[in-house]
C-alpha cells in the first residue's frame, strides 16, 4: 500500500503497512513546529468505480491539491471512500480547496473539518 502525500514540493510516495490508522502517520505539526490543521470529504461509491475511474478522480483532486501550497498531506482512503487532507492554517483555505475538489468530483461531500485558531 502507497500513502500518497502532497505537499508544495512534488508529489512523493511514502510505503505504509496495509492499515495503519491515520492518527499514526497523519502530521500535526509542519516543518516550522506550528500545528496544522484538516479536513475530510467522503467521495461516495469511489472504490465501486474502475481502476480508470479511480486513477482519474485520484488525479483530479491531486491537480487541485498541488496548486495549494498550504497542503502538507493527502491521503484517499479507497476502502472507506475518504480523502483526508491535512494543511497549515491559512483563513478560507479549507473552503477554497474543498469547493475546488468538489468542482471536479461533484460527488465530493465535505464531512468533517477540524481547524485551530
Amino acid at each position: 500500500m502507497k500513502i500518497k502525500v502532497y505537499g508544495s514540493q512534488n508529489l512523493r510516495s511514502l510505503p505504509c503497512l496495509p492499515g495503519e490508522p491515520l492518527w499514526r502517520i497523519v502530521p500535526t505539526r509542519d516543518e516550522n513546529g506550528l500545528r496544522l490543521t484538516d479536513f475530510m470529504m467522503l467521495i461516495p461509491r469511489l472504490k465501486e468505480k474502475s481502476a480508470s475511474e479511480v486513477e482519474r478522480t485520484s488525479g483530479y483532486i491531486h491537480s487541485v491539491l498541488t496548486l495549494h501550497s498550504e497542503v502538507v498531506f493527502a491521503d484517499l482512503n479507497l476502502a472507506l471512500n475518504l480523502l483526508w487532507v491535512s494543511l497549515r492554517p491559512k483563513r478560507g483555505a479549507m473552503s477554497e480547496i474543498a469547493a475546488a475538489i468538489r468542482v471536479l468530483v461533484p460527488e465530493a461531500v465535505l464531512v468533517a473539518n477540524q481547524a485551530q485558531p
